[in-house]
């Protein structure tokens, strides 16, 4: 049997470096972090619900020892920090922009994003100390999650997906009408891993559509602002479209966050950082298409996906210009770029 102490003695001797993937989700979360630390000293001024404010101090807590962590790996390395988001993003004495329901249910979806991208950070850390860290970080968020959604679920603002009766037997596909059935009057009745993939897309371009109301409503920059209120307009129509999938077999769709916005026209986050955690959400949302795309055995529907996921994406890369424009978007780690060097050297 191996002794594991051995294997990393052989680990720290050999002085393993990172590998691309691990640099790669290290820098992630380092910057996504710095976010969270901004947003989460802001909810932290504003909130009194005494049941969300430690929330709150959870999910800062979280942050600011990722960061810490992260940090040190970076420097034994000789890695460069990365800047990501400092205390000249946020202003706590802003105003209340958000409800503190909008701030549970913020806390409660962004822990399942983030649980589903540590996931994968875990599948491809090979050394210790790196895959050490995300399995702790994934147990501090799932069990944030699991608060969060006790708190939902006690003030009776859960949003349960819908339910479906129990079939009363096993069935089996006989005909391909089960994939193609979706033209004429009639469509086969959705599965429920096509319910849940609805759900799921209709609960992100809600909490996405909200948030550019209200980033919208406060940045100071007029591009960032037409770029919100187009991105809110995406939203809605995609919130239709999959909402009415489901009303469409006596299914309910989940409700608006619309409500959870207040009237503050003050900031109290940079231009930087909204726009930062606006393209975030994009990328998310394309994620999320994709997946949806490749699990839904219904062919109008994965073809729904697919363009919707053509549509944001181009909005994405606005997106990204706009941050370019305004040297706001900080360069992920690259690979050398040996045919450059070779170049330079003629």
């Amino acid at each position: 049997m191996t002794n594991t102490n051995d294997d990393e003695k052989v680990l720290t001797q050999h002085n393993i470096p990172l590998t691309a993937s691990e640099m790669g989700f290290l820098w992630t979360q380092y910057i996504n972090d710095s976010l969270a630390v901004c947003v989460m000293k802001y909810f932290k001024s504003i909130c009194e619900d005494k049941e969300i404010l430690p929330l709150i101090e959870n999910s800062l807590s979280i942050a600011e020892k990722d960061i810490k962590i992260i940090t040190e790996i970076f420097t034994k390395e000789n890695h460069p920090i990365p800047v990501g988001f400092t205390d000249k993003d946020v202003n706590v004495n802003a105003p209340r922009l958000f409800s503190d329901v909008f701030i549970l249910m913020y806390i409660q979806k962004l822990e399942v994003i983030a649980m589903a991208s540590i996931g994968v950070a875990i599948g491809v850390s090979a050394r210790s100390d790196v895959s050490n860290f995300f399995r702790n970080l994934l147990i501090s968020v799932s069990e944030l999650h699991d608060k969060s959604r006790k708190v939902l679920i006690s003030k009776g603002v859960y949003v349960r997906p819908p339910q479906i009766a129990s079939p009363k037997k096993v069935d089996f596909v006989d005909k391909q009408g089960f994939l193609f059935d979706f033209l004429g009057s009639h469509k086969r009745p959705l599965t429920f891993i096509e319910i849940t993939h609805l759900f799921i897309n209709i609960q992100t371009n809600a909490m996405g559509k909200a948030m550019m109301l209200a980033f919208a409503q406060v940045c100071k920059d007029k591009d960032v602002k037409q770029f919100l209120v187009e991105g809110r307009g995406i939203s809605n129509k995609h919130l239709k479209k999959f909402s009415s999938t489901l009303t469409d077999e006596d299914l309910p769709a989940a409700m608006s966050w619309d409500s959870h916005v207040m009237d503050s026209t003050v900031a109290p986050f940079s231009d930087k950082l909204m726009m930062f955690h606006t393209t975030t959400l994009i990328a998310v949302g394309i994620g999320n298409y994709g997946t949806a795309a490749g699990t839904c055995q219904r062919m109008d529907l994965s073809a729904t996906y697919t363009r919707l996921s053509a549509e944001i994406a181009l909005y994405a890369e606005d997106g990204a210009n706009l941050m370019i424009k305004h040297a706001w978007l900080e360069e992920p780690p690259k690979a050398v770029d040996h045919k450059a060097l070779v170049k330079k050297m003629k």
